[in-house]
Formats: structure tokens, sequence, C-alpha cells
């Protein structure tokens, strides 16, 4: 049930996003991630699984954020721990809900199963 709830919740978010605020995250592609990269934009990648609760935790939280106008240019990225293990390798990512925030091209800083918005706000911060 919470999960439906969840589905519905992040539909009715992405069909009301405003232009000029953050992504719902989208499936990673290697091309627009560089395009993110190459604009110097701030970036998330998500790692996450359908079955993970603290994946499931952090969406509404990055979703709230989303809202914040300081992350209005943020590019999410979300891969899938189960199917992406090419990407999985890439990025050295061993468990699902890691969460690696990009400056452009460097990494930033990254996280591994937080759920604290404000630690994860604060590592968003960092993009900037």
């Amino acid at each position: 049930m919470q999960t439906r709830r969840a589905l519905l919740f992040l539909a009715a978010a992405a069909a009301l996003a405003r232009p000029g605020t953050v992504e719902a995250a989208q499936p990673f592609s290697a091309e627009a991630f560089a395009a993110a990269q190459a604009e110097g934009r701030p970036i998330l990648v998500a790692v996450a699984a359908p079955w993970c609760p603290i994946c499931r935790t952090q969406k509404p939280i990055l979703l709230k954020l989303a809202d914040d106008p300081r992350f209005k240019r943020l590019a999410v990225f979300e891969i899938d721990f189960d199917t992406q293990k090419d990407l999985l390798r890439r990025f050295d990512a061993r468990q699902q809900s890691t969460l690696i925030a990009f400056k452009g091209a460097t990494e930033v800083g990254r996280s591994v199963g937080e759920t604290q918005p404000e630690w994860i706000e604060s590592l968003l911060e960092k993009t900037l």
C-alpha cells in the first residue's frame, strides 16, 4: 500500500513539476550525464532498487528538496542496482541507496543509506 502511494505521489509530483525545478530522477544515460557535466551543472547520481526501503525513504526527501530554488539546475540520474551492474562498477557503488554528488565533472561527495533530510541536503549543497 505504501509503495502504491509513493508511486502515485511521484507521478503527481512529476506531472506538476514547474520549469526550473529539479527534474525527477531520470534513468541514467551516459550522454545526458556527460552533457550535464560539460554544462557544469550540479548532478546527483542515485543508485536505487525498487525493493529497497531506504531508497523509498530517500525519494520524497529529494522531491522536497526539489522545491528549493538553490537546486533548480540539479540533474538527478538514477541507476538501477539490480540491472545496471556496469554502471555500479563505473561509479564504484557497492550498495543500493548510494547517493553520489558531482559539481560538473568532479565528484564532491557520496553517502550510503542516508535518510536524514538535513544530511542529504548537505550533500546536495556540495554540488553548488
